[in-house]
C-alpha cells in the first residue's frame, strides 16, 4: 500500500503542476505578468482595468498565483478587493523577460498546444498516422529557443568549436545554411555573432518563415539573412561552409536523407552541426527527470509529428548518440564528433564528411 499511496500522491502533484502551467498560460497570454512587472503592484480591479479582463477572473488568478508562490501579496488579511499583489523581481526573468535564458512562461503555451491535440492523438495512436498539424492560433507558437540562441549560439556554442569559429571569422565570408530554422532566431544569432557571414534559413512551415523574415527585418539583417519555405533538398549543393540542424533532426521523418542532403550542401572543409536533446547513452528505467521530460514531449509531439510517412524512421525526442552516429554514417559522414560540452538540455555533434 505504501507504493500505491505514493503513486496516488505523485499523480495528485502532477495534476497540480499541470494546472499551474495552465495558470501560467493565462498569465502569459493575457499579459498579466507583464502588467505586474511593468506597471507595478495591483489590486484585482487595477489589474483587470490595465489588461482589459473581468475583475472577478483577475481576482481568482491573483489569489491562485499567490497561494502557488508565483506572485506575492502585501497583506493576506486584507479584504479580497483591497489586497495588492506584486511580482517579485527574481521571478521576472522566468515569467516575463523573453530575452533571458531563464524565461519559462512559454511552457504554458506549449502545454496548451499539446493538450489541444489529444483527441486527434488518440486516433493517431490507433492508426499509426500523424495527427493533423496544429495552427498557430489560438494558443500562438512559443519561440522557446529564442533567448538561448541569441545569448549562447554565437557567443558560446560556435566559439567553442575552434575549426568552425575560425572559418566563420575568416575571409572570404562564410556561408551558413540553417536547416529547419523555425522562426529564424538561430539564423539571426549566427549573423549577429559573425558580422561577415551570410545565413540562409529553410523551413517547411510558411508561418514560421514569415515570422523569421519579420524578425530579420526588425534587426536590420535582411542583407545577410534570407529565408525560404523549402526543404533542404532544394538548396544549392557544395555552397555552404556550415550547415546547422538545431533541435530538429529527431523531428524529421527521414533523418538519414536530411543528413545526406546536408552533406551535399557543404563546400570543401565544411561541416554539419547538429544540436539535439541531451539524453542518456542507453535506456534505463526509472530514469532522470530530464529523460522523463523528453519522453513526455516525444509521446505528445515529436514522435506523432514524424508518423504517417511509411518511410519514417519514427525517432521521437529521445535520439541517443549511437543512433545519431548510425544515421550520420549511413548518410556518408566519415566522423561524428560528440563535442566536449553540453547544456542541461542539449548535446552537440559535429559531422565531418
Amino acid at each position: 500500500m505504501d507504493r500505491t499511496n505514493a503513486l496516488a500522491e505523485r499523480l495528485f502533484r502532477d495534476a497540480a503542476a499541470a494546472l499551474e502551467l495552465a495558470s501560467v498560460y493565462l498569465g502569459e497570454r493575457l499579459g498579466l505578468y507583464r502588467s505586474l512587472a511593468g506597471q507595478g503592484p495591483a489590486t484585482s480591479a487595477e489589474l483587470a482595468e490595465r489588461t482589459r479582463i473581468n475583475e472577478r477572473y483577475a481576482r481568482e488568478w491573483l489569489e491562485q498565483q499567490a497561494v502557488s508562490g508565483l506572485i506575492e501579496v502585501d497583506d493576506v488579511d486584507a479584504a479580497p478587493a483591497v489586497r495588492r499583489y506584486h511580482l517579485p523581481a527574481d521571478h521576472v526573468p522566468v515569467l516575463v523577460d523573453g530575452d533571458d535564458v531563464n524565461y519559462q512562461a512559454y511552457k504554458g503555451v506549449e502545454l496548451a498546444r499539446a493538450i489541444r491535440t489529444l483527441p486527434d492523438l488518440v486516433q493517431a495512436y490507433r492508426t499509426g498516422d500523424a495527427p493533423p498539424p496544429q495552427p498557430w492560433e489560438p494558443e500562438g507558437r512559443a519561440e522557446f529557443n529564442r533567448a538561448t540562441y541569441l545569448n549562447r549560439l554565437g557567443r558560446e556554442w560556435l566559439p567553442g568549436i575552434p575549426e568552425v569559429d575560425e572559418r566563420l571569422r575568416a575571409d572570404p565570408p562564410a556561408r551558413v545554411a540553417d536547416v529547419a530554422c523555425g522562426t529564424g532566431w538561430s539564423s539571426i544569432a549566427i549573423a549577429e555573432a559573425y558580422p561577415n557571414v551570410t545565413v540562409h534559413g529553410v523551413d517547411l512551415d510558411e508561418d514560421a518563415i514569415a515570422a523569421a523574415r519579420r524578425h530579420a527585418a526588425e534587426r536590420g539583417l535582411t542583407d545577410r539573412v534570407t529565408f525560404a519555405v523549402a526543404d533542404a533538398s532544394g538548396q544549392r549543393a557544395g555552397q555552404f561552409d556550415l550547415v546547422t540542424v538545431l533541435e530538429a533532426l529527431h523531428d524529421m521523418s527521414q533523418p538519414v536523407e536530411a543528413l545526406r542532403t546536408a552533406r551535399g550542401m557543404l563546400a570543401a572543409d565544411g561541416s554539419v552541426l547538429v544540436v539535439d536533446e541531451y539524453v542518456e547513452d542507453r535506456f534505463t528505467a526509472p530514469a532522470s527527470e530530464l529523460e522523463q521530460y523528453h519522453y513526455g514531449w516525444s509521446l505528445l509531439s515529436c514522435l506523432p509529428g514524424a508518423m504517417g510517412d511509411p518511410e519514417s524512421a519514427a525517432v521521437g525526442a529521445v535520439m541517443r548518440p549511437d543512433l545519431l552516429r548510425g544515421f550520420a554514417a549511413e548518410a556518408g559522414f566519415t566522423e561524428t564528433q560528440v563535442l566536449p560540452f553540453r547544456t542541461p538540455m542539449f548535446a552537440f555533434y559535429r559531422l565531418i564528411p
